[in-house]
């Protein structure tokens, strides 16, 4: 069955890509959008094609499409393709129309986000950070520098017109059928003012002029006019209702999971609230959902907004940061999709009836001319199970789910009855490993350069200045780093020099993050966080008698991405003082302080991985560790095999890496607070990314994204910028693996087939199954736990509970042992029924995959 079903899928899509080259008419009603004249019910992935690499892109659109998803959609990243006014790149991660020609051949259409103002949690929102410095402009607002003379009206016609070219819009046979201007705008609009409304009704109209002949759509804008659609960006948008009754219900952004700052915990959302959420919305009359996140990635380089935003953009997605399949996100999702498809005919060509169950339990029932029928059931109860006549049948609906029932009998999904299997996902650590065996013959480990930094101002100053500066001025994000240095000279007779006090070293800052030095030496660091960027530091420091140097190095951690009159938000130092002194308090703030912007080893490219005979590098052995400012150089090998690859840093301080020039981005493993986290998190009732914890008092972020596309077959040059000092003999790569799977499925789950199950056919007879596959090429060696009865837990934590047949193992070890797939069904034949007579029974399975 293999061949032909794979041959079917090349197909369909090459049926899907011949549909596209020609013409499509792109409409829609108050129902759902029309294309050439059929109704549709889309299921949309985001996947920004600058946070993987071209050499990931075919597999993440094509694993979406696996996952059911008819609709790519991405931002288009205006501070990436113009880097300098009028200097345009649409190279490397960067090259938006291969993206888009990839989604376009796997017979999926796009929605192109142009923006251009994006957020994303992508630095300054997405707008080039010069423009901020172009006399007169302000972000965002009727503002004529921003919106025609600098450049917003500009870019979103280059980017236009970059389609039309590439005959992209799919009324030139192309894969995009919606476009979006601006972003989120209707959070902010008051706070401009009347130029707020302005600028918000000339962005649509501008938009519309650009004759793309597809529909554009503006989301979260609550005054958007008739000439576009606006959309709903929430965790639950069932009850949104668009401005005008002739619009489609358009759902824009809905969060799988959340971002992650340095410093914090990692939040969770669970599956079954996920497919609640999207049940509801298309229940309720919905026409286009779209995953924000379907693939986060990863913000390589210094791209991360917030400020503070990780340098992983995994954001929980149904598709990793690596590219694997999260599961059983995405395998939940996957069936979900099917369900509501089965439903899309019926639904898109019939009225819809509510039908009230219970104080919280509703039904919505889609019924056709011709009888045919479809209905979800909703239990909004976030607490309670509930039993529910329907159509002189009863049906269990789980606390806050919803079953869908294709031809108003079958329940062929419920959103909280999760039976997709998960995966045992590890990060196995392979040591580095020289490209170059050293001309010494008895020596065959790794070689390292290592250059160190001066602490303060290396070469010439960039300036004096009475006062302390503001540092995203300063550097307009050209660098994160900004030397701050200044003197001061201690008289002899200080007490603090004769009685083993210390004075004390106090500075305020706007943000992002500190290291002080004081006579070259390392004193203190500080920083802010995701939710407070300003931070104050104090800390004793050593002076001697005599002059006294005070370098402070200054950070930005990102740059702010949303917000009113967010391009005007700075970072650096406000105040410096030193308490302690005989005549008390010595304020620094107003001293004459000479600046350097940026790094020594930035100006000399140690990055680049083409700077190999750079004379500034010292060769060792044993590079030297817990030493700050230090850059360090190794030539290595690619780590074995073709898993994803994660740059392990845990025993590093904080910092930048690079892979053959290639920027890999800010390293910090921070620990989170110890507090905060759930051991097990309640899918029912409303999500927000404080409910499900984890990560408590663990490093935020551990591995670091190295594509396998940046490898190459020997001599791979990795450059570790540390700003406070690590251990690099601690280094290491990690493979991201898939090395088991779990599956728990209860008896009455539902358990038809529904790749295979015909509209207005099904039977409800068929057999609760667990089904469990190992990745390819490898089979089941092992099965770690197998109970039939009513066993806990979850993945790698399951436990017997106080019913359990004791011949599960066997019965799972028959069936699955070195086999690539199998699947169990709970019968009485394999299992023992009769035990706990009044137990709704499961069985729940971990095996490892070999």
């Amino acid at each position: 069955m293999k061949l032909p079903r794979l041959l079917f899928s090349l197909l369909l899509s090459l049926t899907l890509w011949s549909a596209m080259a020609m013409a499509s008419n792109v409409s829609y009603d108050s129902r759902s959008l029309i294309i050439d004249g059929q109704r549709k019910l889309l299921i949309s992935a985001a996947i920004h094609y600058p946070r993987s690499v071209p050499g990931m892109w075919p597999n993440l659109v094509q694993t979406a499409k696996e996952g059911g998803v008819d609709v790519i959609e991405t931002y288009v990243f205006w501070n990436g393709h113009e880097p300098s006014p009028g200097n345009y790149y649409f190279g490397g991660r960067y090259d938006l129309v291969k993206f888009v020609k990839i989604v376009e051949q796997a017979g999926m259409y796009l929605i192109l986000r142009i923006g251009p103002f994006v957020a994303a949690e992508w630095y300054f929102g997405g707008v080039p950070v010069w423009l901020h410095y172009v006399p007169g402009t302000v972000f965002r607002t009727e503002n004529e520098p921003f919106k025609f003379q600098y450049h917003m009206q500009k870019f979103t016609a280059f980017i236009v017109n970059l389609m039309k070219q590439e005959k992209l819009f799919a009324s030139q046979g192309g894969p995009i059928i919606l476009a979006q201007i601006e972003n989120e705008y209707g959070y902010y609009e008051k706070d401009y003012g009347d130029g707020g409304k302005q600028y918000a009704m000339w962005a649509a109209s501008m938009a519309v002029s650009q004759n793309i002949g597809v529909p554009w759509i503006m989301c979260q804008q609550f005054d958007a006019p008739e000439s576009v659609i606006n959309t709903c960006n929430s965790f639950y948008c069932d009850q949104f209702t668009p401005i005008y009754p002739n619009k489609p219900k358009i759902w824009t952004e809905n969060w799988p999971g959340w971002f992650q700052t340095f410093g914090a915990r990692n939040p969770h959302r669970p599956a079954e609230d996920i497919a609640y959420s999207v049940a509801r919305f298309f229940q309720k009359g919905g026409s286009v959902q779209n995953y924000y996140m379907y693939h986060g990635g990863t913000n390589f380089g210094r791209t991360s907004g917030g400020p503070f935003i990780t340098t992983s953009y995994d954001y929980e997605a149904p598709i990793d940061e690596y590219g694997l399949p999260r599961l059983p996100k995405w395998g939940h999702l996957k069936q979900l999709h099917r369900a509501i498809k089965l439903c899309e005919h019926i639904m898109l060509n019939s009225e819809r009836i509510n039908v009230s169950l219970g104080p919280s339990q509703e039904a919505d029932v889609y019924t056709d001319s011709s009888g045919a029928c479809a209905a979800f059931i909703a239990n909004m109860d976030d607490k309670n199970d509930k039993t529910v006549e329907f159509r002189n049948v009863s049906y269990h609906l789980p606390a806050w789910s919803v079953s869908i029932l294709p031809d108003c009998k079958n329940a062929v999904f419920n959103t909280a009855k999760v039976g997709y299997q998960s995966s045992v996902v590890e990060m196995l650590p392979e040591s580095l490993q020289p490209s170059v065996v050293s001309p010494d013959k008895s020596f065959k480990g790794l070689k390292w350069d290592v250059f160190v930094e001066k602490p303060g101002i290396w070469g010439e100053a960039d300036f004096v200045k009475n006062g302390l500066v503001d540092h995203i001025n300063t550097t307009k994000f050209t660098t994160d780093y900004l030397w701050y240095t200044t003197s001061i000279f201690v008289g002899e007779t200080e007490a603090f020099l004769k009685n083993g006090s210390s004075p004390v070293l106090l500075i305020e800052s706007k943000g992002h993050a500190l290291h002080a030095f004081v006579n070259q030496e390392l004193q203190a660091s500080a920083s802010g966080n995701g939710t407070h960027p300003p931070f104050k530091l104090k800390t004793p420091i050593s002076l001697k008698a005599g002059k006294n140097e005070i370098a402070l190095l200054s950070m930005t951690v990102g740059l702010q991405n949303a917000g009113s009159f967010y391009e005007w938000v700075g970072a650096g130092l406000t105040s410096v003082n030193i308490t302690g002194f005989n005549n008390g308090t010595i304020d620094l703030s107003a001293y004459n302080w000479t600046y350097k912007i940026g790094l020594q080893g930035e100006h000399l490219g140690l990055y680049k991985g083409d700077g190999l005979a750079n004379a500034n590098w010292v060769s060792t052995s044993e590079p030297p560790r817990k030493q700050p400012l230090t850059w360090y150089k190794v030539i290595v090998d690619p780590p074995p095999g073709d898993e994803p690859i994660g740059l392990d840093m845990i025993d590093m301080g904080k910092g930048l890496a690079w892979l053959n020039g290639e920027e890999i981005g800010r390293y910090w493993p921070r620990k989170s607070p110890t507090h905060g986290c759930v051991k097990e998190c309640n899918y029912r009732g409303k999500f927000d990314p404080d409910k499900c914890n984890t990560g408590c008092g663990g490093p935020t972020q551990r591995w670091y994204h190295v594509p396998r596309s940046w490898f190459k077959q020997s001599g791979n040059v990795l450059v570790i910028f540390e700003e406070k000092g690590g251990d690099p003999l601690k280094i290491k790569f990690s493979r991201r693996k898939i090395t088991g799977v779990c599956a728990i499925v209860a008896e009455n789950y539902p358990s038809i087939d529904l790749e295979s199950w015909p509209e207005g056919n099904g039977s409800n007879n068929t057999i609760a199954t667990v089904h469990l596959r190992c990745p390819e090429g490898t089979h089941i060696s092992t099965v770690n736990f197998a109970s039939f009865g009513n066993p806990t837990g979850s993945c790698g934590s399951y436990t017997q509970g106080n019913c359990h047949d004791p011949n599960s193992t066997s019965v799972v070890e028959k069936v699955c042992l070195n086999q690539n797939k199998c699947a169990i069904e709970l019968t009485e034949e394999k299992f023992n029924e009769d035990l706990c007579p009044s137990v709704p029974k499961k069985l729940a399975v971990e095996a490892v995959c070999s």
